[in-house]
């Protein structure tokens, strides 16, 4: 075997690749994170001078500066940035990789959605997969803010919204129409008519956040204006920080909601709610199914997400 100079390098870079400090890396990764030492090591459950320590020792091994550092803050240079903006996504790779290992046969499934859709939409379904799916045990973790996939372990999210979503592939799941919904017995309330939309002069409109300042998002205005209700403050009514407390409120009877079609679909079936106008607001928002980008070939996270679909097509809204 003809060994030579360029031999010798080869040799020594495939030892190098397999003694790479993941330790190291991982740290690392929490500091460019960050951009703090400090707040690295609280997040690791070390000192500063340890995370410093696995800073140098990372920054010999690859004979590169990683940081800029003063008095008062670090920087990325430009190397520590190159490395930043891929090792996080292969970190959360292996995370996700050990997790499948350490399961065996069962499957853990995370995803991530709204408060209202999870409680209104996919809670009441999901003994349905469970019953085709056993082995899978799903974990809902629910917010309105966007998460990072492979860094929070997050195999499928369900979003509200205008689509055109970043670093992330994405499929429409459902349209989100809206239309006036209220408790029963403001309907059986004689007194106070609820026969035509002028009526909901006589009512509390009960709003929320997510139809502020969003164009073709329904609100109030827009739905009393479809619906030819003239002489109606659109403004009246307190306003909630979700469409699931404005909905809530609903169904306590405490006024009117715009019922946005999925996530009232099951208090309507249930008699919770009822629609006392036909007209229907078209939303420029809708449900969308979030996946890591350019991730292929994971049969649960597939077998969910059609079911996901199958689910939505039933719906009916």
């Amino acid at each position: 075997m003809r060994y030579d100079a360029q031999t010798h390098a080869a040799g020594l870079l495939v030892k190098r690749r397999h003694t790479a400090p993941l330790n190291a890396l991982r740290t690392f990764e929490a500091a460019a994170r960050h951009l703090s030492f400090s707040r690295a090591a609280k997040e690791l459950f070390v000192t500063p001078g340890a995370v410093s320590h696995q800073i140098k020792h990372l920054e010999t091994y690859l004979d590169t500066a990683l940081f800029q550092r003063s008095h008062r803050a670090i920087l990325l240079t430009q190397e520590g940035q190159a490395l930043a903006d891929t090792v996080g996504d292969l970190l959360g790779q292996l995370d996700v990789a050990l997790d499948r290992a350490m399961s065996g046969a069962s499957r853990d499934l995370r995803v991530t959605t709204m408060e209202s859709l999870a409680a209104k939409w996919l809670a009441p379904r999901l003994h349905r997969f469970h019953r085709v799916r056993p082995d899978v045990r799903v974990h809902v973790v629910t917010g309105d803010e966007h998460v990072d996939f492979v860094r929070e372990g997050f195999d499928v999210g369900i979003r509200y919204g205008a689509g055109g979503y970043a670093a992330v592939s994405y499929e429409a799941l459902m349209d989100a129409q809206a239309f006036p919904v209220c408790a029963p017995s403001l309907l059986a309330n004689d007194s106070v008519p609820l026969a035509r939309p002028e009526d909901l002069r006589h009512h509390t409109l009960l709003h929320d956040e997510s139809a502020r300042g969003r164009p073709g998002v329904p609100s109030w205005d827009h739905w009393l204006e479809i619906a030819g209700a003239h002489g109606v403050d659109a403004r009246r009514g307190p306003v909630f920080a979700s469409i699931y407390l404005a909905q809530e409120a609903a169904i306590a009877g405490h006024g009117v909601a715009l019922g946005v079609a999925p996530l009232v679909e099951e208090d309507l079936r249930q008699g919770r709610l009822v629609r006392p106008f036909e007209p229907i607001s078209k939303n420029a928002y809708r449900f969308w199914l979030v996946r890591q980008a350019g991730r292929k070939g994971d049969a649960t996270v597939d077998a969910f997400c059609a079911w996901l679909h199958d689910e939505a097509g039933a719906s009916t809204g």
